[in-house]
């Protein structure tokens, strides 16, 4: 096996990415924790637990060992963002590019995971892949579009692009890594606030301007912490955020839409396979903006849900009875 590319984390997203990089004959080797999942898809080339609609390239080798990344040329990371800090430490260590695909915040230090991985592998080169991504259009080989972040400029850009690039996956390239993260992981909030607008049946004008004021939150933030306005309204933020916060397709929407029609979210979560990141991203996200002076009602209100403080219905009437402002001011 030829490979020069590893992806790390058989979720989902994980599988997809292996599975477009397979698409032209090139070999990929997956990590996955679960071994019944390196079993199923080496011997069925399937992953029945977490992405069972598609049939997976032979050019997909899955293995538990992340010793064998040693000697790729870039490693995609696509564990979940809490657990990102404790796969790195697992690595073999070298200059690859690490290309950070996980969306989120880490609970306890508020670290972007670009932070998390400049000290877990401090002579990796980083990268952030970020945008309008469901996971089984990427796996059918539908038409996508992505932010590739390059905190490494255009050097970094074209090393990896080349080995990202397919014909149904298309790469933009950026050098704002915070911004690509930051949409990416504000947008997973937002969305859990789309879906309980769903949920309580609250209609299609409600949740456009969910969005579009969810928006302003994400770019208050971001600009805040050093992002770019133009970063944020590309497909990394604007992009992914439209997309996350209208389908069911979406882990997070889908959260919020329980939580909407009366579930607990301690409810909703309860034995899923795969993870809503927005959960574990929205108490550190309001946690933040707060101790930076930074208003984001949205994102708070997703907390009060997430803790079960008040039934969504009157989180919505709280918000509803805010004082009036003028839509383009810094606090909304």
């Amino acid at each position: 096996m030829t490979c020069k590319v590893g992806v790390i984390g058989a979720g989902a997203w994980g599988t997809a990415l292996a599975q477009s990089l397979a698409s032209d004959g090139s070999d990929v080797l997956l990590w996955a924790r679960e071994s019944e999942v390196v079993a199923d898809i080496n011997a069925q080339h399937r992953n029945s637990v977490f992405l069972p609609s598609a049939s997976l390239a032979p050019t997909i080798r899955a293995t538990g060992d992340l010793g064998e990344m040693a000697g790729l040329s870039a490693l995609l990371l696509v564990v979940p963002a809490q657990f990102l800090a404790s796969v790195i430490a697992q690595l073999p260590k070298g200059e690859h590019d690490l290309v950070l695909c996980a969306k989120g915040i880490e609970a306890g230090t508020g670290r972007l995971m670009s932070d998390v991985a400049a000290v877990a592998a401090p002579d990796a080169q980083l990268a952030v892949l970020s945008g309008p991504t469901f996971a089984h259009e990427v796996a059918a080989g539908l038409p996508t579009a992505v932010t590739l972040a390059c905190a490494g400029g255009e050097a970094q850009w074209d090393r990896l692009a080349p080995l990202i690039v397919r014909h149904t996956l298309r790469p933009y390239y950026s050098d704002d890594v915070i911004g690509a993260e930051i949409g990416g992981a504000v947008k997973n909030v937002l969305a859990i606030a789309c879906g309980v607008v769903e949920g309580l049946n609250l209609g299609q004008n409600a949740r456009a301007a969910l969005i579009a004021r969810g928006y302003a939150e994400m770019l208050r933030f971001g600009t805040a912490r050093g992002a770019r306005a133009e970063t944020l309204a590309g497909l990394c933020g604007l992009g992914d955020l439209v997309l996350t916060c209208n389908s069911t397709s979406s882990r997070n929407f889908s959260l919020g839409l329980a939580i909407g029609q009366g579930q607990s979210a301690a409810a909703a979560l309860s034995g899923k396979n795969s993870v809503a990141e927005g959960a574990a991203t929205a108490p550190v996200l309001a946690e933040l903006a707060a101790r930076e002076g930074i208003d984001m009602p949205i994102v708070q209100a997703v907390c009060s849900l997430l803790k079960g403080d008040a039934p969504a219905a009157t989180v919505v009437e709280d918000m509803l009875a805010r004082p009036l402002r003028a839509e383009q001011e810094a606090s909304t």
